[in-house]
């Protein structure tokens, strides 16, 4: 095999070499798998994924299991920044007009959810109530990197689209809150210590805590951006920040998820930042990939078509289908029934809980850091079983998505709609269907010009050229230093020798 070909080539090379190697050969295969899914119109979240199954243990066994082992810190810091991008949906001025209402949706949608999966565990598949527990809170959570990535794509606009992106941020905090009630009351049971109300509500005052650390945090870095930094300056804060608090919450042995996306709101709304996001949306891609990557290395893909004694007699592939299509039909019903009780128009009654369907990001992270409290195979079920589903997910989430918004209607493909008509004046005639074409691909092209290209693209180009000016500024300052200095020894010079004369 390739492996042992390449085990034994490595055999007696430093681990820092092994380590390189191995890192080299995941950021490459997620690289290539994305060249197969772009063809597909599938998002890169699948390509990572199913890169790391085809270089993990199960196919090519191109990663050694210490390498794989070694970067359990991949988790922590990977979400921490998919938290802290997530932040900066949560402005004050949008929650005031709609806050009440969002909250109450997302309620609904997330607690059917949650409540399906439980009954699906527990009374019909007979699972083990402390991994049923587990699994039934990461349904709640929803992937709002797929969802943003399916608006930004079609331009979709208006209240559907509003409404959808806050209750993606609250569903993800109520996902959170649910996974720390769940891993504890889950820690009891395995201890064999007793549910009390301590012990549940233990976890969110630790949560809220951390969420005040985050706010903290978020404002000591608003006042740092404040002073002028160049780009790189920029990035080094905001990486530093992050890496802290996320320390400062493994010290402390809690998730800094909430933290993370409490930074992000509380900077978002005292400084209206949005070129941090993106400068650290420029900076992420590598992590994220090893992040999901090695995810995919850990897939243990022989699992799902046998049972674990751990969770009871289903196979992971039955467990996992039947998560599935409990957690769609939690989903589209909750959002249904919870816009129905705030009044919510029709577009958003019909179509939200389809656009709620994509999950990856926080629920593959969420299922790592389970799986570590879990366990041995519970533990390596828990984590077959959502990693098999974000994989279906991936594939259906985003067209989804994207369906929801054209029939909610906030975008179309209509040319008349997207680019407009000519307007005519009254007493002028009106052009030809030829004339009015030349018009809209006129409107087309100029549009087209304005934006050149990619937001996020176009400022990271801004960044680029502000941090090339500020060093040549820089330059040309230390030229006329030395310049002023040459000029000063000069006429210096000059006087030395008129007192000569």
């Amino acid at each position: 095999m390739i492996s042992s070909f390449l085990y034994d080539r490595l055999e007696g090379v430093s681990g820092a070499t092994v380590a390189i190697l191995s890192v080299s050969v995941m950021l490459i295969a997620g690289f290539l798998m994305t060249r197969i899914t772009k063809r597909l119109k599938l998002p890169n979240v699948t390509a990572y994924i199913v890169a790391g199954i085809v270089i993990g243990p199960f196919c090519l066994n191109l990663v050694p299991e210490t390498i794989v082992s070694g970067m359990d810190f991949l988790p922590d810091i990977a979400l921490a920044f998919i938290a802290f991008s997530t932040g900066e949906f949560f402005r004050l001025d949008t929650l005031r007009r709609n806050g009440i209402r969002v909250i109450l949706i997302t309620l609904a949608e997330a607690f059917l959810a949650t409540i399906l999966v439980m009954i699906l565990c527990v009374n019909i598949l007979h699972l083990p109530f402390a991994f049923s527990v587990v699994l039934s809170a990461l349904a709640a959570a929803t992937a709002p990197a797929s969802t943003m990535m399916t608006i930004r794509q079609v331009h979709a606009k208006g209240v559907f689209v509003d409404t959808l992106l806050q209750v993606v941020a609250v569903d993800n905090i109520l996902g959170l809150l649910a996974y720390s009630v769940a891993i504890s009351i889950t820690t009891a049971t395995i201890h064999g210590a007793g549910i009390d109300a301590v012990s549940t509500l233990r976890p969110v005052a630790v949560c809220l805590a951390a969420m005040v650390l985050g706010g903290l945090f978020g404002a000591a870095t608003a006042v740092i951006m404040k002073m002028r930094h160049s780009t790189d300056n920029r990035l080094i804060i905001a990486v530093t920040m992050l890496f802290t608090f996320c320390g400062v919450c493994a010290i402390f042995e809690t998730s800094p998820l909430l933290g993370c996306m409490t930074m992000g709101m509380v900077y978002i709304n005292l400084t209206d930042d949005e070129r941090l996001f993106r400068q650290l949306g420029y900076f992420n891609p590598p992590i994220l990939m090893l992040f999901f990557v090695r995810s995919g290395i850990s897939f243990d893909l022989s699992a799902l078509f046998v049972t674990s004694d751990a969770i009871g007699e289903s196979p992971l592939i039955v467990v996992g289908v039947g998560y599935f299509a409990a957690r769609i039909i939690g989903k589209y019903a909750g959002a249904f029934l919870g816009s129905m009780a705030v009044r919510a128009e029709t577009k958003v009654r019909r179509f939200l809980g389809l656009a709620l369907i994509p999950q990856a990001g926080i629920a593959i992270g969420l299922a790592e850091l389970g799986a570590r409290t879990l366990g041995g195979s519970s533990g390596k079920a828990l984590q077959t079983i959502i990693l098999a589903s974000s994989v279906l997910y991936e594939l259906i989430g985003p067209a989804c998505a994207k369906v929801a918004l054209y029939l909610s209607g906030s975008y179309s493909n209509d040319l008349d709609q997207i680019v407009g008509q000519t307007e005519v004046a009254a007493g002028e005639e009106k052009p030809s269907a030829v004339e009015e074409l030349i018009a809209q691909i006129n409107r087309i092209q100029r549009e087209l010009a304005g934006e050149s290209g990619n937001m996020d693209e176009q400022i990271f180009s801004e960044e680029a050229e502000q941090h090339y000016e500020d060093l040549v500024k820089e330059d040309r300052g230390k030229g006329k230093d030395k310049t002023s200095g040459k000029k000063h020894r000069k006429n210096g010079g000059g006087g030395k020798k008129g007192d000569k004369k």
